[in-house]
């Protein structure tokens, strides 16, 4: 390759990169939306070639179909979430002296038990100020998610119209051999469908073992508190002791000692070891994956990519663990034995 050559492939690679990197930050604001079509397409691809090349259906009908099995399979849980929520502010009581005394009754209760006081100046200066922001949070979160629920089901139209061409040409691009190319790609569907299946499944079952406990020991909302913990079994590490380490020391401080030595160590015994339990029996199971890369790999895809980090987070681990050991055996291992 002479100079000139040298050159115009440098300074080739030198424009991808430098536009590569503005397009990432500027699509940062929709990178859920890109991930989650990416999810889903890999969920529904088989779906997808099965009815334009087994059925011959139209490839835009094929695609509209999935997109409407897609927007269903988030429309429903939405749906039940605010359903739920409904439901029970239908019921709160919206008078505010109410709370005043039902805040100052447990802040007292602190006070006695602990001898800290919850009301005092700084505590509500705090609570002032954080208010407002938790508000503009919670406003922000919700227009964000709208916006990429619409960038997801755009993108995911377009992966479906275009899934056969579009994969041949990432599988061109992907600088492996054709062995490893094919390693890398089914490591990739396995570890998103794997977590894409498993998450909900460990979610919902522990939840619903959470439900239980809350039954028993007289939980007040148990259906609430139920749905809550499904969603904080995703976080990794703390998980469902959100929900029911806040409940057991709320007994605690009403003094349902018994229903609160009880709730402790049925969370505790029950709920947490099948949330350990199904995880790591699910995810070695459909992925083969090392529960450290999902504990890890979480903790680091929530602060890359969010809540979708749930998948994509052991999925870049195991990515990078894969490219370390295609690397080791095409050339440490080769130079070694030359």
């Amino acid at each position: 390759m002479n100079t000139k050559e040298q050159y115009c492939k440098y300074s080739l690679i030198a424009i991808i990169l430098v536009l590569g990197t503005i397009l990432l930050i500027k699509l940062s604001p929709f990178l859920s939306g890109i991930l989650g079509a990416s999810t889903i397409y890999i969920l529904v691809r088989k779906q997808m070639f099965y009815l334009t090349e087994k059925k011959n259906i139209k490839h835009c009908i094929a695609a509209s179909l999935m997109l409407c099995e897609a927007a269903l399979c988030f429309l429903i849980p939405i749906s039940l979430v605010v359903w739920l929520l409904v439901g029970k502010l239908q019921h709160l009581n919206i008078d505010p002296q109410s709370y005043i005394s039902a805040i100052k009754n447990i802040a007292s209760l602190i006070y006695e038990k602990t001898g800290y006081n919850v009301l005092n100046e700084d505590n509500l200066s705090s609570i002032t100020a954080f208010i407002p922001k938790a508000g503009q949070y919670i406003v922000g979160n919700i227009s964000n998610f709208t916006i990429n629920i619409f960038v997801m089901l755009l993108i995911l139209f377009f992966m479906l119209l275009e899934g056969r061409r579009m994969e041949l040409y990432l599988y061109d691009l992907l600088p492996f051999t054709s062995s490893d190319k094919t390693n890398v790609l089914n490591r990739i569907k396995i570890i998103i469908r794997s977590n894409a299946i498993g998450i909900p499944l460990v979610a919902i079952s522990q939840g619903g073992v959470a439900f239980i406990g809350y039954l028993i020991f007289a939980v007040p909302n148990p259906i609430l508190f139920g749905f809550l913990s499904c969603f904080a079994s995703i976080i990794p590490i703390v998980g469902i002791g959100l929900i029911w380490a806040p409940l057991v020391a709320y007994m605690f401080l009403t003094g349902d000692w018994q229903n609160g030595i009880g709730l402790a160590a049925y969370s505790f015994i029950v709920t947490t070891n099948i949330d350990n339990l199904l995880r790591f029996m699910l995810q070695k199971r459909l992925a083969n994956t090392h529960p450290l890369i999902t504990i890890f790999g979480v903790i680091l895809g929530l602060k890359l990519f969010g809540f979708l980090g749930i998948i994509f987070g052991p999925l870049l681990l195991s990515i990078f663990i894969l490219c370390i050991n295609i690397f080791k055996k095409e050339y440490l291992e080769g130079n070694c034995k030359e």
